[in-house]
């Protein structure tokens, strides 16, 4: 894998994807401790999860009777 504009991309849409079929952000197939690459594709993976998480929340309506 290239270290690049491109690859990381590709995986926060791989993240995003991810969290659209469902898959919890532990499911990530990129090792944290592992080499660069891998490194590298867990930190994007990761980081689109959470970017997908995070429209989703707030794309939700606060409920009218919410507390203040």
């Amino acid at each position: 894998m290239e270290l690049n504009r491109q690859a990381f991309n590709s995986l926060l849409n791989e993240g995003k994807a991810a969290f659209a079929a469902g898959d919890p952000s532990d499911a990530c197939p990129y090792d944290r401790n592992g080499p660069v690459e891998d490194k590298f594709g867990y930190r994007y993976w990761t980081r689109g999860w959470v970017m997908a998480r995070s429209a989703a929340e707030a794309a939700q309506p606060e409920p009218a009777d919410a507390p203040v």
